[in-house]
């Protein structure tokens, strides 16, 4: 019998994505002047507040308060009438040494045999349902709020936009989980006091509908474009209107929105938030390499859908386990447990062996602090950072190592696909 499944995501301007935002702004610039540093920072955003609090072991100083007004300004929030502005809102500042008793439990003498920041199970997930190999209604729902986020900046055919927003798609799928057609799809969207609110939540109606969901219709291939139908579902602000949004409407926390994060509610999650953590935090690069194995495996025919999950101990460089579900989709005869095998011996899952093989030690997360930290694509960008002694660094790094397909032909060679 066809089921339904919806996934959602938040814009950048979600007051916990703001907090996401900022969080990883500072591991960024922290990894620019010092990659060795050691950082697990919480942004908290509120009504014209930012509260920073965290632990942080590094050799370089920052001016949190500019990083996190800097975040802020770029999302959005540049009026005071906005309740929450970068240019004038408090930034308070938390941030402390990193527990000793921790860190031991991370640094060796040998980097190689660096421990897990902390214990924990951390999964990875890859289906071939899109080209990017992410769920389906979760990369619509994220292409819905970037191109309302670009239609915001352009300020053109929509002008009455606010950063604030979320949207969710619900997907019909067959018996053998092949997307059928889209069943719905919600919106809600901050903006401006522009009319009546009658007349103000029609226009805004007609506009999500006839606007944003064409031009996100055309960012996919023609076989997803036919899942749009005259009979999807709209709910378009369905709460009524949403002048007051953003921090001021809604508390904002780092790591609420994990699910966002990864696949929508589709595979697993361990729980884990990734902002704000540096590489040595297994719940960030972990999640990274099963997500990297698991895109690999899908991309090398291994199987349709695969589930990766790996465990750790805090202050143990090995695994406790490493777990594959292939949920009956795989091309090889083998069990999930003995393809399990063969993938422990092509990928090390130390946590030092994550950080060097996705290049985990740059100054790459910021960006994947909205819109989801999986299915992105992998390029290599110049960022520029500033020191409070007026000094800067220029780096050029490469952003979502853990999308590549790099490990395909050994797979295929491995499995002898």
């Amino acid at each position: 019998m066809p089921y339904l499944f919806t996934s959602e995501s938040v814009s950048e301007g979600h007051p916990d994505k703001i907090s996401d935002q900022i969080s990883d702004a500072l591991i960024d610039n922290f990894l620019a002047f010092d990659p060795r540093s050691k950082v697990a920072c919480e942004t908290l955003v509120t009504t014209g507040q930012v509260v920073l609090a965290g632990e942080v072991k590094s050799e370089t100083y920052l001016d949190v308060q500019k990083i996190a007004r800097d975040v802020i300004n770029r999302i959005g929030y540049t009026k005071g009438e906005y309740m929450f502005d970068g240019n004038s809102c408090g930034v308070f500042s938390a941030i402390h040494e990193q527990s000793s008793d921790i860190n031991q439990g991370v640094d060796r003498a040998t980097p190689e045999e660096q421990g897990a920041g902390d214990q924990g199970m951390m999964f990875g997930y890859a289906t071939k349902e899109t080209e990017n190999y992410m769920p389906l209604a979760l990369d619509i729902s994220h292409r819905l709020l970037k191109e309302l986020a670009t239609l915001r900046r352009e300020n053109k055919e929509i002008a009455y936009l606010r950063p604030d927003s979320k949207a969710q798609v619900t997907i019909e799928y067959s018996d053998d989980n092949v997307p059928q057609r889209i069943d719905a799809i919600v919106v809600s969207t901050q903006h401006d006091d522009f009319a009546e609110e009658k007349e103000m939540l029609e226009k805004i109606k007609q506009d999500i509908i006839n606007i944003l969901v064409p031009r996100v219709k055309k960012q996919l291939t023609p076989e997803l474009q036919k899942l749009f139908t005259d009979d999807i579902k709209y709910h378009i602000n369905p709460t009524g209107k949403f002048v007051i949004g953003g921090p001021h409407g809604d508390t904002g926390l780092t790591g609420r929105k994990i699910i966002v994060d990864t696949y929508g509610g589709k595979g697993a999650h361990g729980g884990g938030a990734f902002s704000g953590k540096d590489p040595s935090k297994v719940d960030r690069s972990a999640a990274y390499a099963t997500r990297h194995i698991a895109k690999n495996m899908v991309a090398a025919g291994l199987a349709d859908e695969v589930l990766v999950q790996v465990s750790y101990a805090i202050g143990v460089a090995q695994p406790m386990a490493i777990y594959v579900n292939t949920y009956g989709t795989a091309k090889v005869g083998m069990n999930d447990g003995q393809i399990a095998k063969k993938i422990e011996a092509i990928f090390d899952m130390r946590p030092y062996s994550i950080e060097q093989r996705l290049k985990l030690r740059n100054p790459i997360y910021e960006e994947t602090a909205a819109y989801g930290h999986m299915g992105r694509e992998s390029e290599v960008v110049s960022k520029t950072f500033y020191s409070p002694d007026g000094s800067s660094i220029s780096l050029d790094v490469e952003l979502f190592t853990w999308e590549k397909l790099d490990y395909v032909d050994r797979i295929k060679k491995e499995f002898n696909l």
